[in-house]
C-alpha cells in the first residue's frame, strides 16, 4: 500500500493555484483542487475540537 500523506492547507493552496492558473483564474466544479481544498478544511476543523 502506497504512503498517504494528510492533505494540508497549504499544499490545496498550492493545488487550487495550479488549477486556477490553468483555467484562466478560475476553479471549474468538481475539479480535484475543490476536494482538496474540501479534505483540508474538515481535517484543520476536526484538530480544532
Amino acid at each position: 500500500m502506497a504512503k498517504q500523506t494528510p492533505m494540508t492547507k497549504a499544499a490545496s493552496q498550492r493545488i487550487q493555484s495550479a488549477t486556477a492558473k490553468q483555467n484562466g483564474g478560475q476553479t471549474p466544479k468538481g475539479t480535484f483542487s475543490q476536494r482538496a481544498q474540501s479534505t483540508a478544511d474538515s481535517k484543520s476543523s476536526k484538530g480544532n475540537k
